[in-house]
């Protein structure tokens, strides 16, 4: 999957958000000074034609909408970070994470407790019952 520039992506934003839009739709989601309709248009058109956005035709009008859930682009965006910065390891790249100074304690608990879920999560899939 290519990436979204940071326009492209500030714009994808607005598409995932409101589901399905016209091109007046997504101009308007803009906070002023809103980008001018040649340019949104043509973002949704390299958008296209990387397979991220889709749309139906309505007279001369098209509604555009997201063909990639925002989850999944993240879920892509952060594998490429993890394989290109970090030797493809998630431990080394949550291991960054958690060296962070900015993290506060309460933070630092919080993803604990998250983590201590998902591995009791995990270990119950694991489980074998006879």
């Amino acid at each position: 999957m290519k990436s979204l520039s940071s326009s492209e992506l500030e714009l994808m934003e607005y598409i995932w958000k409101l589901e399905k839009s016209f091109l007046n739709d997504l101009i308007s989601a803009f906070p002023e000074p809103r980008p001018a309709k040649t340019t949104v248009a043509t973002l949704l058109k390299r958008m296209q034609d990387k397979a991220y956005v889709g749309y139906n035709v309505f007279g001369n009008s098209r509604q555009y909408f997201p063909l990639v859930e925002k989850e999944d682009y993240f879920a892509d965006y952060f594998k490429s970070i993890v394989f290109q910065h970090f030797n493809d390891s998630f431990l080394e790249f949550g291991l960054f994470l958690f060296k962070n100074p900015n993290l506060n304690q309460a933070e630092l608990e919080e993803i604990k407790e998250s983590l201590d879920f998902e591995i009791n999560k995990n270990k119950s899939k694991e489980a074998v019952f006879y």
